[in-house]
């Protein structure tokens, strides 16, 4: 009975010491995300398929989604500043054509080291909800 346990025990053991080994290359680890270093320019912009007015709706959402602190918001010039790990960043929207937006999240201070999940998060939150409704919220009376 002990040599079964032992023979499963190394078993196991084996199993989860070559599990990292199987794992998809292309996948951002958690620590990436969250991990300060130098993010490339090309990170920080991201065209969408949307007018400029849903994708600026959409990035207001995904500032709030994240827990960020929005600091100012300008929805004439489509650009929301807002702080994120005692750093501050301006997200901007830019309409290309009728059918294409571009979202450029840059740190205010254009220093370029910061984790990578702020913008990315900010981006998939984005992805996942672009085919969502947008609809007015009445206001109290």
């Amino acid at each position: 009975m002990e040599r079964i346990k032992f023979k499963i025990f190394i078993l196991c053991s084996a199993f989860l010491f070559a599990l990292p080994a199987f794992a998809d290359e292309s996948a951002v680890s958690l620590s990436t995300l969250v991990t300060p270093q130098n993010v490339s320019f090309e990170t920080c912009t991201k065209t969408f398929p949307m007018n400029s007015e849903r994708l600026f709706y959409l990035t207001l959402a995904a500032v709030n989604a994240n827990r960020f602190e929005i600091k100012e918001v300008q929805s004439k010039t489509g650009y929301i500043l807002f702080s994120a790990v005692e750093k501050e960043f301006l997200a901007s929207v830019v309409s290309i054509d009728k059918y294409r937006s571009m979202l450029k999240i840059t740190p205010a201070n254009n220093n370029y080291y910061f984790a990578p999940g702020i913008v990315l998060n900010m981006y998939k939150y984005i992805d996942i909800n672009a085919n969502e409704h947008l609809q007015n919220i009445p206001k109290g009376g």
